[in-house]
This record gives C-alpha cells, sequence and structure tokens, in this order.
C-alpha cells in the first residue's frame, strides 16, 4: 500500500496517533529511511527480530571496532550488501537499517532485491529534524556536526515523491513520533504461497478452449458439474474433496473460449480450484483491455467468440485474468505448478523475471526450421525437492523428468486432455474430439522424457556433501570420501540408471568372552535384549558375495521404469557387474524371472520388475584371485613348511633334546593351517556356465511403486522359499535360506538360537545373521525420547570360519583380538541402512535418477572410511 500525501513534517507535542498496520510480505527486502536520529535502530528492535535486521552500524563496527569511525562506511555497507544478499537468497526477510535517505544507497539495496526476486519495501520514518538532533545530541557516543541532519532531512524529503519509480513495491510513510510509535507491522503472507492447500490435485493440462474436452475429463476424474438455467456447465465438484489445479492457456484457438472461462473462473470462485495463468491468458487480457497486440496464434478466435458475451461476463473475464497469480507453492512446497515451468532458484519468489518464466519459459535464442523460439531445456537441469508441474510445451506422451512433468498434451492440436492426479501421480487423459487447429510445429517433445531423466553429472556428487534420510536424520559424506565413490563409479560401476540400490556393511556382534571364542550368539541376543527388541530372526550366513539383482519381468518393463531394456543386472557391494559374462548374467536372471512368474510374485506385488538382495555362490566366482593370491597362498606355505619342521623336531628328540613345548606349538600351528584350508575351501567349487551357480536371495527389497525393504524379514523369507520352491527341480540354482524365530526375552528360545548357531557351524557354515523381526526398528526409549535405531542386523560367525578372516592361529590372540573396536564399525552400519532405505524411498516414489542415486552414490562413499576389514 503507497502513501499518496507527502508528509510536510509533525511536531513533537503531536497528540497520540491512531494504530496503523504497515503490511511487510513475509519474503521481502524492508529498508528503513530516515534521518539520523529518526529511531530506525528502535523500530528495527520493536517490530522485527534480532536476526532479521541488518544494521550499517554494526556491520561499521565489525570492520573497524567502531560502529561511528565513517571512515570505515564504503567496507561497512559493502558487508551489509553481502549479509543482506546471502539472506535473500535463502528466502529470509530481511531489514536493513540505515538512513538510506540518498538515492544511490537505496538504488543499490533495491538492486539486491531484483536479484533476487523479492519485493523491496521501503518504510520511512520522517521525525522533525528537531527531535533527531536533540536524541543525537543526549549519544555521547555519537556528536554530529549540526549540518548533518538538516542536510539528511533535504535529501529526505526529494526523496519522497520518487520511491515508488526507484522500484519499491510498498512505501509507507510514517509521519512524527506519533505515527511511528502506532505503526504495527502485519506479515503478509506471498500471493503464491498456498502451502497449507495440501490436496489432493487434479492437476489439468493446456485446454485452449476445448470445453467439451474438460467436461468429459472432469467428469472421467469423478467431478460432477452444476449448470445454469441455460445448461451452461459453470462449476464442478469432486465428491471426495479434489481440487482441480489449472496450468494455464484456457483461451485461444478452440471452439469455446468463453465456455472453458465460464466454466473454470466458477470453479475458483467457488474454492473447487486454483488456476495460474498461461502465455495466451496474458496476451488476451491485454487485449481486452485495449492495450496493442499483435493478433496472432488463436488470439483472434477468442476475440471473436467474447465478443459474442455479454459486457458484464466480459469484465470478469478481464477482472480473472489481471488477478492471476504466475505460480503457486502447494502441500507444504512439495508441489509446484505453473504454465511454463520454473527453476528452483524461482520458487515462491515474486518478479517480473519470475512471472516471465513462468508464463514464457526461457529460450536459447535460436529458432527453428517452423520459425519458432527453441526452448531452453530447464527441466534437465532441474534438482529442486518439489514436482513441478507445467504445461506450454505440447508432447505427445508426459513423462517424469528429473521431479518435472508436462501435462499438455496438445489437445486443441487434436491430441488428448490430460489430469495429473497428485499425490498419486497417476495419469488421466481423454482424446480430443478433432482437431481444432493446425499446429504450426508437429507435437514433439523438445527434450527427452525418460523416466531417469537427465544423466547424473559432477556436481551430483562431488565435494562434500549431506544427505538427508527419513531414518537416520543427516547422514554427511566427507569430500575424500566421495572422491573415492566417483573413481568406483567412473571406471567400474554399471549403468547408474540400474543402480538404484547399495547394500549396508553389516557389524558383528559384541565380542565374546567365553573361551576359545571371537563371537558367539549370546552377545547378540544379550544386545537386543537390552535395545528392547524382542523377536529376532536368526538366519542362515551363506558362504558366497553379496549380490543385488534388479529382475524384470520382461524387456518393455524395465525400460519403461528404468529405461534400458533388458532382463536386468546383477551387482556387487561396490556397484561392478559381479559377471563378467554377459551371457552367464543372462541365463541366470532368466531362471529367477521363470520362478518369480511361476511363484506370482510380479502378480501378486503388480510389478514388472523386483530388486532382490542376495548371495551368489560359491565366494570363489568372484574371489578367485583373492583366493589364490591370500588364502591358498598361506596354505601352500604351511603345507610344505610345517611338515618338514615337524619332521626336524622329531628328528632332534630322537636324538634326546627335550623339544616338547616346541613340538607342540608347532603341531597346533600344523592343526589350525589344515583347519584354515579346510575352512577356505568350502567357499570355492568348480563352475561351468549355470552348473555349480547358487544364488541365495534373502530379501525383496522393492517393486514398482513400494519399498518392500520396510516388511517383516518373516515375510521375505516366505516369499524367497515360494521362489526356491518355483526354481526347476532338475538343475536348481536358487537356494533357500535357512532361519530361526527367537524370543530374547525366553531363555529357551535363547538356548535354542545357540543350538542352531552350533549346528550350522559345527557342519562347516559360516554363521548366521540376526535381524529384528520387524524392520527398522528402534530400541527402547528413555528420559523422554524416542527409541534410536538399532543394528538392521548382526553377524555371528562361526569359530572355524573366522580362521579365514583373522589367520589360521586366531585363537592364540584372542585376548589382543578381543581389543577390537567396534563403535565406528556400529555407526557406519547404521549410516549405510538408513541411507540404502532412503534410496528405496526415493526410488518407490518415482523421484528422479539423481534423488535416488544420491544415498546410493553416500553408501559408497561411507565404504572409504577407515575401519578395521575384519569386522
Amino acid at each position: 500500500m503507497t502513501d499518496d500525501a507527502l508528509p510536510t513534517g509533525a511536531t513533537a507535542s503531536e497528540p497520540a496517533a491512531a494504530r496503523r498496520e504497515l503490511p511487510v510480505t513475509d519474503l521481502s527486502l524492508v529498508v528503513l529511511v530516515g534521518t539520523s536520529g529518526a529511531g530506525k535502530s528502535t523500530f528495527a528492535r520493536k517490530h522485527f527480530l534480532p536476526t532479521q535486521v541488518v544494521s550499517s552500524d554494526f556491520c561499521r563496527g565489525l570492520v573497524a571496532d567502531d560502529e561511528n569511525d565513517q571512515s570505515a562506511s564504503a567496507e561497512a555497507f559493502e558487508l551489509l550488501h553481502h549479509i543482506v544478499g546471502k539472506r535473500l537468497a535463502a528466502g529470509r526477510l530481511t531489514v536493513v537499517d540505515a538512513t538510506n535517505v540518498q538515492p544511490e544507497a537505496r538504488k543499490q539495496l533495491v538492486r539486491l532485491a531484483r536479484d533476487h526476486d523479492v519485493l523491496p519495501i521501503a518504510i520511512v520514518l520522517d521525525v522533525p529534524p528537531g527531535v533527531c538532533a536533540e536524541r543525537n545530541r543526549s549519544r555521547p557516543d555519537r556528536q554530529l556536526p549540526a549540518h548533518v541532519v538538516p542536510r539528511q532531512n533535504r535529501e529526505l524529503r526529494r526523496s519522497l515523491r520518487g520511491l515508488e519509480r526507484e522500484g519499491f513495491r510498498k512505501v509507507h510513510v510514517l509521519r512524527g513520533e506519533a505515527e511511528v510509535a502506532a505503526a504495527e507491522i502485519v506479515i503478509e503472507k506471498r500471493y503464491n504461497d498456498l502451502r497449507h492447500l495440501t490436496g489432493p490435485f487434479d492437476i489439468v493440462g493446456d485446454i485452449h478452449g476445448c470445453r467439451s474436452e474438460l467436461e468429459t475429463l472432469l467428469g472421467r476424474l469423478g467431478y460432477a458439474v452444476t449448470r445454469d438455467a441455460e445448461a451452461r456447465a459453470v462449476d464442478a465438484s469432486h465428491p471426495e474433496g479434489r481440487t482441480a489445479v489449472f496450468v494455464g492457456d484456457l483461451v485461444d484457438r478452440g471452439p469455446d473460449t468463453p465456455g472453458v472461462l465460464r466454466l473454470v473462473m466458477g470453479m475458483v470462485a467457488a474454492g473447487h480450484a486454483v488456476c495460474v495463468p498461461g502465455n495466451h491468458e496474458n496476451k488476451l487480457g491485454r487485449a481486452m483491455s485495449g492495450r496493442d497486440v499483435t493478433v496472432s496464434h488463436g488470439l483472434q478466435e477468442s476475440l471473436d467468440q467474447l465478443a459474442g458475451e455479454t459486457e458484464e461476463f466480459r469484465a470478469e473475464v478481464r477482472a480473472f485474468m489481471r488477478d492471476l497469480v504466475s505460480h503457486y507453492l502447494l502441500d507444504g512446497g512439495k508441489l509446484v505448478v505453473c504454465h511454463a515451468g520454473l527453476p528452483e532458484k524461482y520458487h515462491g519468489r515474486t518478479s517480473g523475471r519470475v512471472r516471465s518464466h513462468a508464463l514464457y519459459g526461457d529460450t536459447t535464442g535460436e529458432t527453428d526450421e517452423y520459425g519458432l523460439p527453441v526452448r531452453y531445456p530447464w527441466a534437465e537441469e532441474y534438482r529442486g525437492k518439489a514436482l513441478v508441474v507445467h504445461g506450454h510445451t505440447p508432447v505427445p506422451v508426459p513423462g517424469f523428468l528429473n521431479n518435472t512433468i508436462c501435462v499438455d498434451t496438445g489437445c486443441v492440436f487434436g491430441g488428448s486432455l490430460t489430469a495429473l492426479r497428485y499425490p498419486e501421480r497417476e495419469l488421466v487423459s481423454v482424446e480430443a474430439e478433432q482437431e481444432w487447429y493446425a499446429p504450426v510445429r508437429p507435437v514433439a517433445a523438445d527434450a527427452p522424457v525418460a523416466p531417469e531423466g537427465r544423466p547424473l553429472d559432477l556436481a551430483d556428487v562431488a565435494g562434500r556433501r549431506v544427505v538427508e534420510t527419513a531414518l537416520h536424520g543427516r547422514v554427511a559424506v566427507r569430500e575424500e570420501n566421495a572422491a573415492a565413490a566417483l573413481e568406483v563409479m567412473s571406471r567400474f560401476a554399471l549403468d547408474p540408471r540400474l543402480l538404484v540400490y547399495l547394500p549396508p556393511t553389516m557389524a558383528p556382534s559384541a565380542t565374546s568372552g567365553r573361551p576359545g571364542y571371537l563371537e558367539h550368539p549370546e552377545e547378540a541376543f544379550a544386545g537386543y535384549r537390552a535395545d528392547g527388541v524382542q523377536h529376532v530372526i536368526c538366519e542362515e550366513k551363506h558362504m558366497g558375495s553379496r549380490a543385488v539383482v534388479l529382475l524384470a519381468r520382461d524387456d518393455a518393463a524395465l525400460e519403461k521404469r528404468f529405461g534400458i531394456a533388458g532382463p536386468g543386472a546383477i551387482w556387487t557391494r561396490t556397484g561392478r557387474s559381479f559377471l563378467s559374462d554377459d551371457a552367464l548374467t543372462g541365463a541366470v536372471l532368466e531362471r529367477l524371472r521363470a520362478a518369480a512368474e511361476k511363484a506370482g510374485l510380479f502378480e501378486e506385488l503388480g510389478t514388472g520388475w523386483l530388486l532382490l538382495d542376495a548371495e551368489l555362490m560359491p565366494w570363489s566366482l568372484k574371489a578367485v584371485e583373492l583366493l589364490r593370491r591370500q588364502y591358498a597362498a598361506v596354505g601352500a606355505a604351511a603345507g610344505a613348511a610345517l611338515p618338514a619342521v615337524l619332521a626336524a623336531l622329531g628328528q632332534a628328540a630322537a636324538r634326546g633334546l627335550d623339544l616338547g613345548e616346541l613340538t607342540a606349538r608347532q603341531r597346533r600351528r600344523a592343526s589350525d593351517a589344515e583347519a584354515f584350508i579346510t575352512a577356505y575351501r568350502q567357499y570355492c567349487w568348480p563352475t561351468e556356465g549355470l552348473a555349480g551357480i547358487r544364488l541365495a536371495p534373502f530379501q525383496v527389497l522393492a517393486a514398482e511403486g513400494v519399498n518392500l525393504a520396510v516388511r517383516p524379514h518373516d515375510q521375505h523369507l516366505e516369499w524367497i522359499d515360494r521362489l526356491v520352491a518355483a526354481d526347476d527341480a532338475q538343475a536348481p540354482i536358487l537356494r533357500g535360506t535357512g532361519r530361526l524365530l527367537v524370543d530374547t526375552s525366553d531363555e529357551a528360545s535363547v538356548a535354542a538360537g545357540v543350538a542352531w548357531w552350533e549346528e550350522l557351524t559345527g557342519a562347516g557354515g559360516e554363521g548366521m545373521v540376526v535381524k529384528p523381526l520387524a524392520s527398522p526398528a528402534r530400541g527402547r526409549a528413555g528420559q523422554g525420547r524416542p527409541g534410536g535405531l538399532v543394528q538392521p542386523g548382526v553377524k555371528v560367525r562361526g569359530r572355524e570360519y573366522l580362521r579365514i578372516i583373522y589367520g589360521p592361529d586366531y585363537t592364540e590372540y584372542l585376548d589382543q583380538l578381543r581389543q577390537r573396536f567396534l563403535g565406528h564399525k556400529r555407526s557406519l552400519a547404521l549410516r549405510e541402512y538408513a541411507l540404502g532405505l532412503e534410496a528405496l524411498d526415493r526410488l518407490a516414489a518415482g523421484e528422479p535418477l539423481w534423488r535416488v542415486h544420491e544415498p546410493v552414490f553416500a553408501v559408497l562413499a561411507l565404504e572409504s572410511e577407515p575401519v578395521d576389514p575384519r569386522l
């Protein structure tokens, strides 16, 4: 609101003024204007938060240790402008406390507001010069020359008439002390802020006068149309309270622009819809207001059709189009609706530049062969969290691109009229009744609309990053770890469009104090019992390598969701293709697909693809070189050296030397070496093609639109049992996972769990994994706080298997090994688990590739943190 009358100065003895409200937009730059001593700092302290106020005096003190050192003013204002810019970029209401009586000082602030697309607002404190001079004389820390206040007052008087011309969108002038004291700031929401509306919404693409198709679409969406006495559609409402959202371009080209306007205006007036303007509304509104516009692109059709309407209706149309807001933030800011698309930096901002982009988009400056501007593909670079729904450039088939979607499917050109149901993300369309207007350019997408969106770039993963997870809050990734992960990803990983999950590391159970044992199930059960987890499931630990399997029901299903046709993929914990032979990978996937089809999993889960966590065996299939270099070499050396040592000791003993203790120790070493060889050999067996390969899935991670990893573990194992049972019985490659449910509060149940582990490891098995039955699980709450996330699983490895990890004679050094520190490993396991679930949540929600890949990449980056690899 602008004050029209100019202040003439007021006396100090004026009567108390009536309370006066000063509207201030919640995101704006408020510039206080007034002579020294006018009370700007007092006014700012009274009406704004301390953090919202940026004072020139304070900045002067920061750079010169003296708020009155005028020689530091240039540096102080440079700092002030920097702080103001940072706050505006962050979307913070900012108040500048300085005299600002000179046009040049205000010009820089208005430029800052424009640069950040916020409203500049001026609040003028026009206090009589005598009052200002007296206040300055009463301040011992500030003694101004006598000419300063009169000079500033003259500059203020010259400025008042031109504040709006300088660019201030609101100017509030407070005349005299009484008005200053009676003023009250009222914070107003921006017109585009409808975050309180949470939907559900039906977002309708460009209509262009196709009233009949609009009515058909609304009916298909479940809206009931209301008609007036002349049977014209004047409103439509949904019985479930859904709200229609129109992305603009209601008018021009089509057969019934007035009918579309009458229906949409009625819905908006009744609160059943909201609408943003398109470039065609902008041009039609100017034409109807008598402005000089070029009549083209179907405008004449609208003008001719509206000429047949009453002047009252045309006035309503002009008012409707004049009041349309460029874009809206909806559903807590998670949804943005506009006509031509909007980069994240413009969301919720208010400026001519923002409105222009929302109406027209951006261009490259080139024209195509049809003489039309080439649109800049802003959506390819979009990285915002809000879903942006727009129209403007017709596409034959809508598709999500980096969390944006164009719902203009060219109805007026003979295509279809489309609506996006939100939050369901479902598309509903009706075919055009005919081609109402021949397009200048054939309807085609200007940018790719593949489901994965734009390929990743370095900015998505480089440097220190913080990933927000729903399960574990903010997870930080150090720059050096990100660099290591980037090396792996760029050189060895498979196509990132498929790499939607990496499994987390797993910590071992607490170190056992039992004689001869480093790990034992009792510690695992006791740990979960202490965390308040009563029911756990013990799963057999397979003697293979961790593998993630993306399985397609058919090639088309994978291409539809991931943009790559094929049977799927199998990858390692570091994102590399598990098998170097593509034909063998395809054969494994085909066997798994046939089993999943026969077991009915695709049908039951309503999906064309499955994501599985599994173990692929034998271990030698992936780690044959490691076995040869590290383990087999140790075994061979021991096999060659220790028999000779024992033979020499035997000969020495035969000569009467007392070597009993040394001989016993060497025999123990030989026995340990033999046990070591036996342990690792169980992980090696020959394979030829599919023969010898075993795949043991143990969790169904995700399917189309759902994160299954949060289901209880017994549900997963039931699905796996069905898969295994459906495998080819004559030559099976799928292997089931043994399991046992344990109640940690029941001693008999715990004893049964221990006995089962002893049976597994006694038969040469690696051990077991103990997991909370519920997933994810939180521990016992305490001191008024919710329980924290507990370990998603702990491994309890067998006594003989640990020889492979710690060395053949590790049992000789158990006291030292028991000093191992598990804290870092456990922290790492929790962070990677939270990141993995976050990736699956984003995948299920249909978020773009870069959003899914962000936590996936973070898992790989965390793997380079220094931690004992034996844990």
